[in-house]
């Protein structure tokens, strides 16, 4: 399956099939959450969110790959991430773009 966020694919021609996405929330334990509070105090990345923002986002690719592979997909172009703090340590990551089938293979 090719993924690109462009919204063609060189040399080929596309049937578009239909929009596909996929999603998770997911939350750090309260451990994490602590000591990532406490290291707001002194700056610095939060190792342990941008892990879990990473894993979300994976889980979502695969998700919205598995939705475009059922339509019998050959592609998703024009993937785009989306993520909203659903709550304190917790976070929705959606990705989503267009199933395509190649014309004349």
């Amino acid at each position: 399956m090719i993924l690109v966020n462009t919204d063609y694919i060189t040399g080929k021609e596309l049937e578009m099939l239909s929009l596909v996405k996929g999603s998770t929330i997911r939350s750090k334990h309260v451990g994490s959450d602590i000591m990532n509070s406490l290291k707001t105090l002194v700056g610095g990345e939060l190792d342990s969110y941008t892990e879990m923002m990473n894993e979300a986002r994976a889980i979502a690719t695969k998700r919205m790959v598995e939705e475009a592979y059922n339509l019998g997909a050959d592609a998703v172009v024009n993937i785009r991430y989306a993520s909203s703090a659903v709550m304190q340590g917790a976070a929705e990551v959606i990705a989503y773009g267009t199933a395509v089938k190649f014309i004349n293979k």
